[in-house]
C-alpha cells in the first residue's frame, strides 16, 4: 500500500502542477498522511479513513483562507470597470420603448434605467450593472 499512496501523492502533485488553480493539493496532503500510516503497517481501513478525513479537513479549513488571500486583488477590466462610474445620457432612456444611450469613459452604450424610470438627455447617471450589451443606470 505504500506504493499506492506514493503514486496517489505524486499524481495529485502532478495534477496540481499542471492546473491553474488549487485543485488537488488537499488530496495530496491526505495521501501523504495515508502513506505514513501505510509505512507503519496501519490497517487498510484506517489508511482510507485518514485519507478522507485529512483531505476533507484540509479542504474545509484551508480553501477559504487560500481563496481569501490568493487572487484577492482582482482589478476590474474592460466593461466591469464602468460599474460605479458617472455617465451622461446622450439619448433619452425609456425602458418601455427600449431606447436610450449614455456616454461613459469616452464610449457610447445602450442603457436602461435600474428602476424603470425615465432619464432625459443631459442627465448624469451612475452605472449600476451590465446586462448583455446594455448598461443599467440609476
Amino acid at each position: 500500500m505504500v506504493y499506492l499512496w506514493l503514486g496517489a501523492f505524486l499524481v495529485f502533485l502532478v495534477v496540481e502542477a499542471v492546473t491553474v488553480g488549487l485543485v488537488s493539493i488537499w488530496f495530496a496532503g491526505g495521501s501523504l498522511v495515508s502513506l505514513a500510516a501505510a509505512a507503519f503497517n496501519a490497517p487498510l481501513w484506517l489508511q482510507f479513513l485518514l485519507f478522507v478525513v485529512v483531505s476533507a479537513v484540509l479542504l474545509i479549513f484551508t480553501k477559504p483562507l487560500i481563496t481569501k488571500y490568493v487572487n484577492n486583488k482582482t482589478i476590474p477590466t474592460n466593461a466591469d470597470a464602468l460599474i460605479g462610474k458617472t455617465a451622461i445620457v446622450i439619448e433619452d432612456i425609456d425602458n418601455d420603448e427600449t431606447v436610450g444611450q449614455v456616454k461613459v469613459g469616452g464610449q457610447i452604450w445602450s442603457a436602461y434605467t435600474e428602476e424603470g424610470n425615465f432619464a432625459k438627455k443631459g442627465d448624469k447617471v451612475t452605472v449600476k450593472s451590465i446586462s448583455g450589451v446594455h448598461l443599467i443606470v440609476k
